[in-house]
């Protein structure tokens, strides 16, 4: 296991990859900053002793090398080097497009997120879960707009992250298909409103964050793990703030951005990609509806196997409850 200088090297590295990767002019920044990105996550995620996590981070550094290798055969056959972002014809931005998929994890080069992201520990999941999409997620804003089947790849991570998370007990690949399903969304908000899609980023980052902690401080890694029968009634609505507030149910905060992708969507005729993924959404938050089912109805002696469940801390609730039920708030300083 690393030590904590160590993992503080390899965390200033890795905000260094993805630093340079965001402020790189020419396609050879672009792909050194990823690069640098990659070799610094996978040490944080590497824990000798933990088969599991070996495993995951194993599969994660394939993964991401595959993608870093069929980029850079792009970059080069097409004489990128050195060229600005801005200089790549339609063809050769869907290729980028699925390369940089494919780091992302999104449908249909997702087989591989769900998988690692249930063998990794709650604080490797947030880092894969957030931190590690910024820098993919800004590249594919420069090719998403010459991409010619980019709605098509919207339409099917949007399904996949829907149907894949049905039958999950897991809350760790429950959040996985759920990343898949929200990039989906984040990518169709990029095509339309420019920057609009960074707006989005920011409130999953702060969703996924605030999940990501309740469920590591209350030891929670199954949908059966946890009785909310036995907890105070204001814990009661943030569990069920949180779970809504990730599958875009109003008034809640994560319906904000899918609001903004769907007047954007209505406004430029795209009804069918709109109907797509409204109706994969339903199917979203069915199983966030079916999490809460489950953990109100469980019965007490059928785990007794798990570890005295910890009720989350009042300020962690008063937090949680108040970031979202911010949408009004959030919507003012959007729209100014």
């Amino acid at each position: 296991m690393a030590s904590n200088s160590s993992k503080l090297m390899f965390t200033a590295i890795m905000i260094l990859g993805t630093l340079t990767t965001i402020n790189a002019s020419n396609w050879l920044g672009i792909w050194m900053g990823l690069e640098i990105n990659l070799i610094a996550f996978t040490p944080l995620i590497f824990k000798p002793k933990q088969t599991t996590m070996s495993e995951a981070s194993m599969i994660y550094f394939l993964v991401q090398s595959l993608g870093s290798a069929m980029m850079l055969m792009i970059i080069v056959t097409n004489n990128l080097m050195m060229e600005p972002v801005s200089s790549i014809n339609n063809s050769t931005a869907t290729a980028l497009a699925a390369s940089l998929m494919l780091k992302l994890g999104m449908a249909p080069m997702h087989m591989w997120f769900p998988e690692v992201t249930s063998k990794m520990s709650w604080q490797s999941a947030l880092l894969l879960l957030t931190w590690q999409k910024i820098a993919p997620l800004v590249v594919l804003s420069y090719v998403v707009e010459k991409s010619l089947v980019i709605y098509i790849l919207v339409m099917t991570s949007t399904f996949i992250g829907a149907v894949g998370g049905l039958n999950q007990t897991s809350l760790r690949k429950i959040m996985a298909y759920s990343s898949i399903s929200h990039m989906g969304w984040m990518v169709a908000c990029m095509k339309m409103e420019n920057n609009m899609w960074i707006a989005y980023l920011v409130i999953y980052i702060t969703m996924v964050t605030m999940a990501i902690i309740l469920f590591e401080k209350t030891s929670m890694y199954h949908i059966n793990q946890v009785n909310i029968n036995t907890l105070a009634p204001m814990e009661k609505f943030m569990y069920m703030s949180l779970f809504m507030s990730l599958g875009g149910l109003p008034p809640f905060l994560g319906f904000l951005p899918k609001w903004i992708v769907i007047q954007s969507l209505m406004g430029h005729s795209l009804y069918m990609v709109l109907t797509v993924m409204v109706l994969t959404t339903l199917i979203t938050l069915l199983y966030y509806l079916r999490m809460m089912t489950m953990m109100s109805t469980i019965n007490t002696s059928m785990n007794k196997w798990i570890t005295e469940f910890k009720p989350p801390h009042k300020n962690l609730v008063m937090i949680v409850l108040a970031v979202n039920l911010s949408t009004p708030i959030v919507a003012v300083f959007m729209f100014m």
